[in-house]
């Protein structure tokens, strides 16, 4: 205590009922005890990046091992001339293996024709008119060497036409998967980069977790010690509010001094106006 003029110094204590310490001062005991044991068993330390890379590309391989997009749309669109890749699907389908197989078996098929049945029926007229040895017997012959000729080339033109409407049809399915294979590709990309947004927050959250672990237990003790004080805020979660829990709880805050503000001036209306304006600029500071 000060005396004469002086100033003095006052100390204030609170006391609570001795079974109210006494239980506290048991419950601070615990309390210490258990924040040892919580601190020293860290449940975030055990915790694995998830590496997202050896699930899209392979165990060793990172996504600049592969083509870029604009690389890929480059080799299957930009640099593609429709004319020529036309010409090469034309080719292929009037020229291939299986038609020209084709036309050579129905080759085969006129010829044994010929010598199995026009032949033997040809020689056997002459014969009949004794003309084996004239000159119709020779000309006879070249005419069904003739005939056989002209149809088989019939029939390879046809066969080589038929094939037109295939090859365009060809020739445009592959355009399309050209397509598909770009936006494919695009559609991987996009959902590569966006699981790998994902999961770096989920790792840096997780480590921002255990790094900050001894700090989240303390709070529990902090808020034990003031326990005699009645209900407090406490923290006890590493991570911050989402942004959608700001804005709602900006918007409450800002609809609640807008009515205060809207009453004042303009009782009874005012409150109302005052509250829907209030809480879109709540809501809207929030997302800040």
């Amino acid at each position: 205590m000060g005396g004469g003029g002086g100033s003095g110094n006052t100390k204030t204590t609170i006391r609570y009922a001795d079974y109210v310490e006494s239980h506290h001062s048991a419950f601070l005991d615990e309390v210490q005890a258990q924040r040892i044991t919580a601190i020293a068993n860290n449940p975030f330390t055990g915790y694995v990046d998830i590496d997202y890379a050896d699930s899209f590309f392979g165990a060793g391989y990172v996504i600049s091992d592969f083509p870029s997009l604009y690389d890929m749309y480059g080799k299957f669109m930009a640099g593609l001339d429709v004319d020529t890749f036309y010409t090469q699907i034309l080719d292929d389908s009037i020229n291939n293996v299986a038609i020209n197989n084709r036309v050579s078996q129905h080759a085969i098929e006129l010829e044994d024709d010929i010598i199995q049945s026009a032949s033997p029926r040809f020689v056997t007229g002459l014969r009949d008119i004794n003309s084996v040895l004239s000159s119709s017997f020779v000309i006879g012959k070249a005419m069904l060497e003739t005939a056989r000729t002209k149809a088989l080339s019939k029939y390879d033109a046809e066969l080589r036409l038929a094939m037109l409407p295939v090859a365009a049809s060809r020739w445009q399915t592959h355009l399309e998967w050209n397509k598909v294979v770009i936006n494919e590709y695009a559609q991987i990309m996009k959902f590569y980069f966006a699981v790998a947004i994902d999961l770096d927050n989920k790792n840096y959250e997780m480590a921002a977790k255990a790094a900050l672990w001894p700090f989240t237990v303390l709070e529990y003790e902090r808020a034990a010690l003031g326990a005699l004080q009645g209900a407090t805020n406490s923290k006890t979660d590493v991570g911050g509010a989402s942004q959608t829990q700001k804005a709602i709880g900006g918007a409450l805050t800002g609809a609640a001094a807008g009515a205060l503000i809207g009453n004042a001036v303009a009782p009874g209306i005012g409150g109302w106006i005052g509250g829907g304006i209030g809480g879109l600029l709540g809501a809207a500071t929030g997302f800040l």
